[in-house]
Protein backbone atom coordinates (compact mmCIF):
# COMPACT_ATOMS: atom_id res chain seq x y z
CA UNK A 1 0.00 0.00 0.00
CA UNK A 2 1.39 3.37 -1.02
CA UNK A 3 2.10 5.94 1.65
CA UNK A 4 3.01 9.60 1.81
CA UNK A 5 3.78 11.12 5.18
CA UNK A 6 1.64 9.26 7.70
CA UNK A 7 -1.37 8.83 5.40
CA UNK A 8 -2.27 5.67 3.54
CA UNK A 9 -3.06 6.20 -0.10
CA UNK A 10 -6.39 4.40 -0.23
CA UNK A 11 -8.03 7.06 -2.36
CA UNK A 12 -5.99 6.41 -5.50
CA UNK A 13 -7.12 2.81 -5.32
CA UNK A 14 -10.70 4.01 -4.89
CA UNK A 15 -10.27 6.38 -7.84
CA UNK A 16 -8.97 3.56 -9.99
CA UNK A 17 -11.90 1.33 -9.02
CA UNK A 18 -14.42 4.10 -9.54
CA UNK A 19 -12.97 4.91 -12.96
CA UNK A 20 -13.37 1.25 -13.90
CA UNK A 21 -16.95 1.20 -12.67
CA UNK A 22 -17.77 4.37 -14.52
CA UNK A 23 -16.58 2.95 -17.81
CA UNK A 24 -17.48 -0.64 -17.26
CA UNK A 25 -20.54 -0.93 -15.13
CA UNK A 26 -22.41 2.19 -14.06
CA UNK A 27 -23.59 3.65 -17.34
CA UNK A 28 -27.00 5.15 -16.60
CA UNK A 29 -25.90 8.71 -17.37
CA UNK A 30 -23.17 9.75 -19.77
CA UNK A 31 -22.86 13.33 -20.93
CA UNK A 32 -21.03 14.70 -23.93
CA UNK A 33 -17.88 16.69 -23.32
CA UNK A 34 -19.48 20.06 -24.00
CA UNK A 35 -22.31 19.25 -21.56
CA UNK A 36 -19.79 18.57 -18.79
CA UNK A 37 -18.08 21.86 -19.59
CA UNK A 38 -21.43 23.63 -19.36
CA UNK A 39 -22.00 22.15 -15.90
CA UNK A 40 -18.56 23.34 -14.80
CA UNK A 41 -19.15 26.80 -16.22
CA UNK A 42 -22.58 27.10 -14.61
CA UNK A 43 -20.98 26.48 -11.20
CA UNK A 44 -18.33 29.13 -11.75
CA UNK A 45 -15.47 26.83 -12.78
CA UNK A 46 -13.35 28.42 -15.50
CA UNK A 47 -13.32 26.51 -18.80
CA UNK A 48 -12.20 27.30 -22.34
CA UNK A 49 -14.57 29.37 -24.44
CA UNK A 50 -16.38 27.08 -26.85
CA UNK A 51 -19.26 26.91 -29.28
CA UNK A 52 -21.38 24.01 -30.51
CA UNK A 53 -22.18 23.39 -34.17
CA UNK A 54 -25.03 21.08 -35.15
CA UNK A 55 -25.49 22.50 -38.66
CA UNK A 56 -22.70 23.24 -41.13
CA UNK A 57 -24.22 26.61 -41.95
CA UNK A 58 -23.73 27.66 -38.31
CA UNK A 59 -19.94 27.16 -38.33
CA UNK A 60 -19.01 30.74 -39.23
CA UNK A 61 -21.40 32.24 -36.69
CA UNK A 62 -19.92 29.92 -34.04
CA UNK A 63 -16.42 31.07 -34.94
CA UNK A 64 -17.45 34.70 -34.51
CA UNK A 65 -17.96 33.97 -30.80
CA UNK A 66 -14.39 32.69 -30.44
CA UNK A 67 -11.11 34.57 -30.56
CA UNK A 68 -7.93 32.55 -30.24
CA UNK A 69 -4.63 31.89 -31.96
CA UNK A 70 -5.54 28.20 -32.17
CA UNK A 71 -8.75 26.22 -32.23
CA UNK A 72 -9.66 22.72 -31.01
CA UNK A 73 -12.36 20.90 -32.99
CA UNK A 74 -13.87 17.81 -31.32
CA UNK A 75 -16.58 15.41 -32.46
CA UNK A 76 -19.14 15.11 -29.66
CA UNK A 77 -19.79 11.39 -29.28
CA UNK A 78 -19.67 9.00 -26.33
CA UNK A 79 -16.61 6.92 -27.11
CA UNK A 80 -12.96 6.87 -26.17
CA UNK A 81 -10.15 7.14 -28.70
CA UNK A 82 -11.76 9.90 -30.76
CA UNK A 83 -8.43 11.39 -31.76
CA UNK A 84 -7.31 8.13 -33.35
CA UNK A 85 -10.66 7.32 -34.91
CA UNK A 86 -11.73 7.63 -38.53
CA UNK A 87 -14.92 8.57 -40.36
CA UNK A 88 -17.02 6.70 -42.87
CA UNK A 89 -15.95 9.23 -45.51
CA UNK A 90 -12.26 8.44 -44.97
CA UNK A 91 -11.50 11.54 -42.88
CA UNK A 92 -9.15 10.72 -40.01
CA UNK A 93 -9.35 11.91 -36.43
CA UNK A 94 -12.26 13.07 -34.31
CA UNK A 95 -10.08 15.71 -32.63
CA UNK A 96 -8.19 18.39 -34.58
CA UNK A 97 -6.07 21.46 -33.81
CA UNK A 98 -5.66 24.34 -36.24
CA UNK A 99 -4.60 27.97 -36.24
CA UNK A 100 -6.41 28.60 -39.51
CA UNK A 101 -10.00 29.78 -39.00
CA UNK A 102 -10.88 28.78 -42.57
CA UNK A 103 -9.62 25.26 -41.95
CA UNK A 104 -12.11 24.89 -39.10
CA UNK A 105 -14.98 24.91 -41.60
CA UNK A 106 -13.38 22.11 -43.62
CA UNK A 107 -12.83 19.99 -40.50
CA UNK A 108 -16.43 20.47 -39.36
CA UNK A 109 -17.66 19.60 -42.86
CA UNK A 110 -15.76 16.30 -42.76
CA UNK A 111 -17.06 15.40 -39.29
CA UNK A 112 -20.66 16.58 -39.04
CA UNK A 113 -23.22 14.10 -40.29
CA UNK A 114 -20.64 11.35 -40.71
CA UNK A 115 -20.06 8.26 -38.60
CA UNK A 116 -16.97 8.11 -36.38
CA UNK A 117 -15.39 4.70 -35.88
CA UNK A 118 -13.00 4.06 -32.99
CA UNK A 119 -11.68 0.97 -31.26
CA UNK A 120 -14.54 1.26 -28.79
CA UNK A 121 -17.41 1.49 -31.30
CA UNK A 122 -19.06 -1.04 -33.57
CA UNK A 123 -17.93 -1.30 -37.18
CA UNK A 124 -20.72 1.11 -38.11
CA UNK A 125 -19.42 3.79 -35.77
CA UNK A 126 -21.47 6.59 -34.20
CA UNK A 127 -23.19 9.38 -36.10
CA UNK A 128 -21.67 12.76 -35.23
CA UNK A 129 -24.46 15.31 -34.78
CA UNK A 130 -22.60 17.95 -32.78
CA UNK A 131 -19.12 19.45 -33.02
CA UNK A 132 -17.43 21.46 -30.27
CA UNK A 133 -15.11 24.25 -31.38
CA UNK A 134 -13.06 25.56 -28.47
CA UNK A 135 -10.36 28.14 -27.97
CA UNK A 136 -7.02 26.46 -27.38
CA UNK A 137 -5.23 27.75 -24.26
CA UNK A 138 -1.54 28.46 -23.89
CA UNK A 139 -0.68 26.11 -21.02
CA UNK A 140 2.18 27.07 -18.74
CA UNK A 141 1.66 24.29 -16.17
CA UNK A 142 -0.67 21.33 -15.61
CA UNK A 143 -2.07 20.04 -12.31
CA UNK A 144 -4.57 17.35 -11.30
CA UNK A 145 -7.62 17.68 -9.04
CA UNK A 146 -10.35 15.19 -8.23
CA UNK A 147 -13.20 15.03 -5.74
CA UNK A 148 -14.73 11.60 -5.30
CA UNK A 149 -16.71 9.46 -2.91
CA UNK A 150 -14.35 7.06 -1.14
CA UNK A 151 -15.68 4.19 0.98
CA UNK A 152 -12.40 4.01 2.87
CA UNK A 153 -13.09 7.48 4.26
CA UNK A 154 -16.88 7.02 4.41
CA UNK A 155 -17.38 10.10 2.31
CA UNK A 156 -15.79 12.52 -0.16
CA UNK A 157 -12.08 13.11 -0.54
CA UNK A 158 -10.07 15.63 -2.49
CA UNK A 159 -7.10 14.26 -4.42
CA UNK A 160 -4.56 16.69 -5.83
CA UNK A 161 -1.26 16.47 -7.66
CA UNK A 162 1.06 19.01 -9.30
CA UNK A 163 1.75 16.31 -11.93
CA UNK A 164 -1.29 16.98 -14.10
CA UNK A 165 -1.88 15.64 -17.58
CA UNK A 166 -0.59 12.22 -16.54
CA UNK A 167 -2.19 8.95 -15.46
CA UNK A 168 -2.80 9.50 -11.76
CA UNK A 169 -2.29 5.83 -10.83
CA UNK A 170 1.17 5.94 -12.43
CA UNK A 171 2.02 9.10 -10.48
CA UNK A 172 0.86 7.48 -7.24
CA UNK A 173 2.98 4.41 -7.88
CA UNK A 174 6.19 6.14 -8.95
CA UNK A 175 5.98 9.46 -7.10
CA UNK A 176 3.58 9.14 -4.13
CA UNK A 177 4.94 12.36 -2.66
CA UNK A 178 3.20 14.16 -5.54
CA UNK A 179 -0.23 13.05 -4.33
CA UNK A 180 -2.20 14.81 -1.62
CA UNK A 181 -5.41 13.28 -0.26
CA UNK A 182 -7.73 15.36 1.91
CA UNK A 183 -10.83 13.77 3.50
CA UNK A 184 -13.76 16.17 3.34
CA UNK A 185 -16.72 16.69 5.65
CA UNK A 186 -19.79 16.32 3.44
CA UNK A 187 -21.48 19.20 5.29
CA UNK A 188 -18.43 21.46 5.43
CA UNK A 189 -16.78 20.74 2.08
CA UNK A 190 -13.82 22.76 0.82
CA UNK A 191 -13.32 25.97 2.78
CA UNK A 192 -10.72 28.71 2.29
CA UNK A 193 -8.13 26.97 4.49
CA UNK A 194 -8.39 23.64 2.67
CA UNK A 195 -8.44 25.33 -0.74
CA UNK A 196 -5.37 27.44 0.10
CA UNK A 197 -3.43 24.47 1.43
CA UNK A 198 -4.21 22.40 -1.68
CA UNK A 199 -3.51 25.26 -4.09
CA UNK A 200 -0.07 25.74 -2.54
CA UNK A 201 0.61 22.01 -2.86
CA UNK A 202 -0.38 22.27 -6.53
CA UNK A 203 2.19 25.03 -7.03
CA UNK A 204 -0.11 28.05 -7.28
CA UNK A 205 2.17 30.27 -5.20
CA UNK A 206 1.70 33.65 -6.85
CA UNK A 207 -0.90 35.41 -4.66
CA UNK A 208 -3.11 36.44 -7.58
CA UNK A 209 -3.05 33.02 -9.24
CA UNK A 210 -3.44 31.29 -5.88
CA UNK A 211 -6.63 33.23 -5.22
CA UNK A 212 -7.99 32.06 -8.57
CA UNK A 213 -7.06 28.45 -7.75
CA UNK A 214 -8.86 28.73 -4.40
CA UNK A 215 -11.93 30.01 -6.20
CA UNK A 216 -11.84 27.11 -8.68
CA UNK A 217 -11.49 24.48 -5.94
CA UNK A 218 -14.42 25.85 -3.96
CA UNK A 219 -16.59 25.94 -7.08
CA UNK A 220 -15.63 22.37 -7.92
CA UNK A 221 -16.99 21.36 -4.54
CA UNK A 222 -20.19 23.30 -5.23
CA UNK A 223 -20.59 21.39 -8.50
CA UNK A 224 -19.87 18.06 -6.81
CA UNK A 225 -22.67 18.62 -4.30
CA UNK A 226 -25.15 20.31 -6.63
CA UNK A 227 -25.21 17.49 -9.20
CA UNK A 228 -24.91 14.54 -6.77
CA UNK A 229 -21.61 13.50 -8.30
CA UNK A 230 -19.62 10.42 -7.42
CA UNK A 231 -16.54 11.87 -9.07
CA UNK A 232 -15.45 15.18 -10.57
CA UNK A 233 -11.98 14.79 -12.05
CA UNK A 234 -10.13 17.69 -13.68
CA UNK A 235 -7.08 16.56 -15.58
CA UNK A 236 -5.55 18.92 -16.27
CA UNK A 237 -6.38 21.97 -14.20
CA UNK A 238 -3.94 24.38 -15.85
CA UNK A 239 -2.17 27.63 -15.23
CA UNK A 240 -2.07 29.53 -18.49
CA UNK A 241 0.60 31.84 -19.83
CA UNK A 242 -1.66 34.82 -19.13
CA UNK A 243 -2.04 33.78 -15.46
CA UNK A 244 -5.46 32.16 -15.58
CA UNK A 245 -6.55 28.91 -13.93
CA UNK A 246 -8.70 26.80 -16.28
CA UNK A 247 -10.23 23.32 -16.23
CA UNK A 248 -9.20 21.99 -19.64
CA UNK A 249 -10.67 18.50 -19.41
CA UNK A 250 -13.23 17.01 -17.04
CA UNK A 251 -14.56 13.56 -16.21
CA UNK A 252 -17.78 13.46 -14.20
CA UNK A 253 -19.45 10.39 -12.73
CA UNK A 254 -23.04 10.70 -11.54
CA UNK A 255 -24.92 8.91 -8.79
CA UNK A 256 -27.64 6.98 -10.60
CA UNK A 257 -29.57 6.70 -7.32
CA UNK A 258 -29.99 10.48 -7.32
CA UNK A 259 -31.90 10.52 -10.59
CA UNK A 260 -35.14 11.45 -8.80
CA UNK A 261 -33.42 14.66 -7.63
CA UNK A 262 -31.60 15.32 -10.90
CA UNK A 263 -34.27 14.73 -13.52
CA UNK A 264 -33.26 17.74 -15.64
CA UNK A 265 -29.66 16.56 -15.60
CA UNK A 266 -30.48 12.98 -16.56
CA UNK A 267 -32.74 14.24 -19.34
CA UNK A 268 -29.68 15.69 -21.07
CA UNK A 269 -28.38 12.30 -22.18
CA UNK A 270 -28.76 11.64 -25.89
CA UNK A 271 -28.84 7.92 -26.66
CA UNK A 272 -28.24 8.66 -30.36
CA UNK A 273 -24.64 9.55 -29.56
CA UNK A 274 -23.98 6.15 -28.04
CA UNK A 275 -22.84 2.99 -29.75
CA UNK A 276 -26.18 1.53 -31.00
CA UNK A 277 -25.69 -1.76 -29.12
CA UNK A 278 -24.72 0.06 -25.96
CA UNK A 279 -27.80 2.28 -26.22
CA UNK A 280 -30.03 -0.73 -26.79
CA UNK A 281 -28.48 -2.63 -23.88
CA UNK A 282 -29.11 0.28 -21.52
CA UNK A 283 -32.84 0.07 -22.33
CA UNK A 284 -32.84 -3.34 -20.60
CA UNK A 285 -30.54 -2.25 -17.74
CA UNK A 286 -27.61 -4.14 -19.22
CA UNK A 287 -24.08 -2.75 -19.19
CA UNK A 288 -22.45 -3.27 -22.58
CA UNK A 289 -19.21 -2.11 -24.20
CA UNK A 290 -18.08 -3.28 -27.62
CA UNK A 291 -14.52 -4.54 -28.08
CA UNK A 292 -12.40 -5.86 -30.94
CA UNK A 293 -12.41 -9.63 -30.37
CA UNK A 294 -14.69 -12.52 -31.35
CA UNK A 295 -15.69 -14.13 -28.02
CA UNK A 296 -18.92 -12.65 -26.68
CA UNK A 297 -18.96 -12.43 -22.88
CA UNK A 298 -22.05 -12.53 -20.66
CA UNK A 299 -21.27 -12.18 -16.96
CA UNK A 300 -22.73 -10.81 -13.73
CA UNK A 301 -20.56 -8.19 -12.04
CA UNK A 302 -17.83 -5.85 -13.23
CA UNK A 303 -15.04 -7.67 -11.38
CA UNK A 304 -16.04 -11.02 -12.81
CA UNK A 305 -16.27 -9.45 -16.27
CA UNK A 306 -12.71 -8.13 -16.02
CA UNK A 307 -11.46 -11.51 -14.81
CA UNK A 308 -13.29 -13.27 -17.65
CA UNK A 309 -11.71 -11.04 -20.27
CA UNK A 310 -8.26 -11.51 -18.70
CA UNK A 311 -8.58 -15.31 -18.72
CA UNK A 312 -9.75 -15.26 -22.34
CA UNK A 313 -6.66 -13.26 -23.29
CA UNK A 314 -4.36 -15.54 -21.29
CA UNK A 315 -5.72 -18.51 -23.22
CA UNK A 316 -5.04 -16.89 -26.58
CA UNK A 317 -8.51 -15.51 -27.27
CA UNK A 318 -9.94 -12.02 -27.63
CA UNK A 319 -13.17 -10.72 -26.01
CA UNK A 320 -15.72 -9.12 -28.33
CA UNK A 321 -17.46 -7.17 -25.61
CA UNK A 322 -18.06 -6.43 -21.97
CA UNK A 323 -21.64 -7.34 -21.04
CA UNK A 324 -22.64 -7.28 -17.39
CA UNK A 325 -26.21 -8.39 -16.62
CA UNK A 326 -25.92 -7.34 -12.96
CA UNK A 327 -27.06 -9.06 -9.79
CA UNK A 328 -30.83 -8.67 -10.15
CA UNK A 329 -31.09 -10.01 -13.69
CA UNK A 330 -34.39 -11.42 -14.97
CA UNK A 331 -34.93 -14.12 -17.56
CA UNK A 332 -35.98 -11.60 -20.23
CA UNK A 333 -32.77 -9.61 -19.70
CA UNK A 334 -30.74 -12.76 -20.37
CA UNK A 335 -32.65 -13.18 -23.63
CA UNK A 336 -31.99 -9.55 -24.63
CA UNK A 337 -28.30 -9.96 -23.77
CA UNK A 338 -28.07 -13.03 -26.00
CA UNK A 339 -29.86 -11.23 -28.79
CA UNK A 340 -27.47 -8.27 -28.68
CA UNK A 341 -24.46 -10.60 -28.64
CA UNK A 342 -25.72 -12.84 -31.44
CA UNK A 343 -26.47 -9.85 -33.70
CA UNK A 344 -22.82 -8.77 -33.54
CA UNK A 345 -21.12 -10.25 -36.65
CA UNK A 346 -17.77 -10.29 -34.83
CA UNK A 347 -19.01 -12.78 -32.24
CA UNK A 348 -18.08 -16.35 -33.15
CA UNK A 349 -18.77 -17.93 -29.75
CA UNK A 350 -20.61 -16.85 -26.60
CA UNK A 351 -19.10 -17.47 -23.17
CA UNK A 352 -21.41 -17.24 -20.16
CA UNK A 353 -19.65 -16.93 -16.81
CA UNK A 354 -22.01 -16.43 -13.88
CA UNK A 355 -21.33 -16.70 -10.17
CA UNK A 356 -24.70 -16.81 -8.46
CA UNK A 357 -24.74 -14.89 -5.23
CA UNK A 358 -27.67 -12.52 -5.50
CA UNK A 359 -28.49 -13.84 -8.96
CA UNK A 360 -30.11 -17.26 -9.23
CA UNK A 361 -28.24 -19.62 -11.57
CA UNK A 362 -31.55 -21.28 -12.48
CA UNK A 363 -32.80 -17.92 -13.78
CA UNK A 364 -29.72 -17.63 -15.95
CA UNK A 365 -30.15 -21.19 -17.21
CA UNK A 366 -33.79 -20.60 -18.14
CA UNK A 367 -32.81 -17.41 -19.94
CA UNK A 368 -30.07 -19.24 -21.83
CA UNK A 369 -32.45 -21.98 -22.93
CA UNK A 370 -35.17 -19.53 -24.00
CA UNK A 371 -32.72 -17.35 -25.90
CA UNK A 372 -31.04 -20.30 -27.65
CA UNK A 373 -34.38 -21.60 -28.88
CA UNK A 374 -35.98 -18.29 -29.87
CA UNK A 375 -32.87 -17.00 -31.61
CA UNK A 376 -32.04 -20.40 -33.12
CA UNK A 377 -28.50 -19.80 -31.96
CA UNK A 378 -26.01 -21.18 -34.49
CA UNK A 379 -22.71 -20.16 -32.90
CA UNK A 380 -21.03 -22.22 -30.12
CA UNK A 381 -22.15 -21.54 -26.56
CA UNK A 382 -19.93 -22.21 -23.54
CA UNK A 383 -21.49 -21.92 -20.07
CA UNK A 384 -19.90 -21.88 -16.64
CA UNK A 385 -22.28 -21.46 -13.69
CA UNK A 386 -21.53 -21.53 -9.99
CA UNK A 387 -23.35 -20.50 -6.82
CA UNK A 388 -27.02 -20.24 -5.91
CA UNK A 389 -29.15 -23.09 -7.32
CA UNK A 390 -26.31 -24.23 -9.57
CA UNK A 391 -27.40 -27.89 -9.39
CA UNK A 392 -30.88 -27.04 -10.66
CA UNK A 393 -29.36 -24.79 -13.36
CA UNK A 394 -27.05 -27.55 -14.63
CA UNK A 395 -29.98 -29.98 -14.68
CA UNK A 396 -32.03 -27.57 -16.77
CA UNK A 397 -29.20 -27.15 -19.26
CA UNK A 398 -28.58 -30.90 -19.48
CA UNK A 399 -32.27 -31.67 -20.09
CA UNK A 400 -32.69 -28.93 -22.70
CA UNK A 401 -31.16 -31.08 -25.47
CA UNK A 402 -29.39 -27.98 -26.75
CA UNK A 403 -25.82 -27.95 -27.97
CA UNK A 404 -24.32 -26.24 -24.93
CA UNK A 405 -20.72 -26.77 -23.83
CA UNK A 406 -20.44 -26.64 -20.04
CA UNK A 407 -17.36 -25.99 -17.91
CA UNK A 408 -16.59 -26.43 -14.22
CA UNK A 409 -14.39 -23.37 -13.81
CA UNK A 410 -13.48 -20.17 -15.62
CA UNK A 411 -10.16 -21.36 -16.99
CA UNK A 412 -11.79 -24.43 -18.53
CA UNK A 413 -14.59 -22.29 -19.96
CA UNK A 414 -12.14 -19.86 -21.54
CA UNK A 415 -10.10 -22.66 -23.09
CA UNK A 416 -13.25 -24.22 -24.57
CA UNK A 417 -14.41 -20.88 -25.93
CA UNK A 418 -11.05 -20.19 -27.57
CA UNK A 419 -11.02 -23.72 -29.02
CA UNK A 420 -14.54 -23.22 -30.39
CA UNK A 421 -13.38 -20.14 -32.31
CA UNK A 422 -10.42 -21.96 -33.81
CA UNK A 423 -12.51 -24.93 -34.90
Amino acid sequence: MLRFGSQKLYSIQALNKLSTLNTKQIRCLNLLEYQSKELLRDCGVSVQNFAIVDDLSKTNSALEKLHAAEYVIKAQVLTGGRGKGWFDNGFKGGVHLTKDRKAVVDVVKNMLGHRLITKQTSEDGILVQKIMIAESVNIARETYVCILMDRQYNGPVLIASPAGGMDIETVAEKNPELIKTVPLDIYHGIDDDIAKDVSMFLGFVDPTIQQKAIYELKNLWKLFVDIDALQVEINPLVETADKQVIAVDAKIAFDDNAQFRQQDLFALEDSETKDPREAEASLFNLNYISMDGNIGCLVNGAGLAMATMDIIKLNGGSPANFLDVGGSVKEDQVYQAFRILSEDPKVKVILVNVFGGIVNCATIAKGIITASRKLKLKIPLVVRLEGTNVAEAKKLLAESNLSIVTANDLDEAAKKAVLSVKT
